[in-house]
């Protein structure tokens, strides 16, 4: 699709009631975290290992490409090594009886999985060492575990990166900077990404929900979201970003430290604008 457009979907609460299903014949759509919930994108992105489990457990990855952080594929005969580490089966028992965050699919026929987060001999020193208030204690800790289908489309984020060094960044501009490399395209436009609030809270259609902070959170600062979207334009430069803002509202004013590209490879619009430009 080199030359085409490249939809990157955010979370925020501008994009509440557009419908992203008019975009698909005009571009590829790459979508963020729990917007699988509710919408199938082209390309899906997570860079946290909740999530990112949550999806992967759902069976999403079956049909649908995903890019992950840290997804790093395990043989299963080290299933056992990882996760008890050693202990013995009363142990094991023991904790499987007492912890509630293990968080595991079913292994199917599945030769490989992707760890992350404590093992039980973690949990088993909490328990010890702290043997009257261990329950709330261990259960502030967790382990993700997924079992890799057979020809399923989950991707590791820095197997794209160059030299497979993984940038660090966000959902939101990793998933732009993904798109672009996979792409090519002429154009990006920014849906949902509000990257600021119009309140003092949390600005995120999913707050509240499972990975998510409590909608009573204050907003999430937004100054590493800016400078990764910064860096993005000034490697791209023959790449014009869109970014799609409502007509009014702190979300809607220009971004500070974008000034330098707006009339090069920058544009803001509006959903009207952004209408017009696909003809919807």
């Amino acid at each position: 699709m080199a030359g085409g457009k490249v939809f990157c979907i955010g979370n925020g609460t501008s994009r509440n009631g557009f419908d992203l299903e008019q975009l698909r014949p005009h571009g590829k759509i790459y979508g963020c975290n729990a917007l699988y919930r509710d919408f199938t994108p082209d390309v899906l992105c997570a860079v946290d290992q909740g999530i990112a489990h949550e999806i992967y457990h759902s069976g999403y990855c079956k049909n649908n490409q995903a890019w992950f952080r840290s997804w790093v594929r395990v043989p299963e005969l080290h299933y056992e090594m990882m996760l008890y580490a050693g202990l013995n089966k009363d142990d094991v028992a023991n904790v499987k009886k007492e912890w509630d965050g293990l968080y595991e699919n079913e292994k199917g026929d599945a030769k490989e999985f992707v760890y992350h987060g404590t093992n039980m001999q973690g949990i088993v020193n909490i328990m010890r060492r702290d043997k009257t208030t261990y329950k709330e204690n261990i259960n502030k800790s967790y382990a993700y575990i997924s079992w890799i289908s057979p020809n399923d489309k989950s991707n590791n984020i820095q197997d794209i990166c160059e030299n497979k060094k993984d940038l660090g960044w966000a959902c939101g501009a990793i998933s732009a900077y993904i798109g672009i490399k996979q792409e090519e395209p002429k154009e990006v436009y920014l849906i949902g990404h509000d990257l600021k609030s119009n309140t003092d809270k949390v600005n995120n259609l999913y707050a509240g929900t499972k990975h998510y902070v409590s909608k009573e959170n204050s907003a999430t600062p937004h100054i590493n979201w800016v400078q990764q979207w910064s860096t993005l334009m000034q490697w791209y430069p023959n790449v014009q970003f869109f970014k799609v803002n409502p007509s009014e509202g702190t979300v809607a004013k220009p971004i500070d430290e974008w000034r330098k590209f707006v009339g090069k490879n920058l544009s803001y619009i509006d959903y009207p604008t952004l209408d017009k430009r696909l003809g919807l």
